[in-house]
């Protein structure tokens, strides 16, 4: 499983993002809900979305904020 460092270069939302758009395009995800259902919300709503999407594909870890929405 792929690890994300939330609290690294990768947890900023457009890495974030640019990860989304890669799996949605692999796994035959509709790319532009993904991307509008990310942007809707704050950060915390842009990481919920993240783990509902591609909690299969990689977890999600370092910012606590983030990872207590998650629970």
């Amino acid at each position: 499983m792929i690890q994300i460092d939330l609290s690294g270069p990768q947890g900023n939302t457009f890495a974030l993002l640019g990860l989304a758009k890669n799996w949605a395009k692999q796994l035959d995800l509709n790319w532009a809900e993904i991307r509008a259902e990310v942007l809707s919300g704050d950060y915390e709503n842009a990481v919920k979305t993240m783990q509902k999407h591609f909690g299969h594909v990689a977890e999600f870890n370092g910012d606590d904020a983030a990872s207590q929405e998650m629970e």
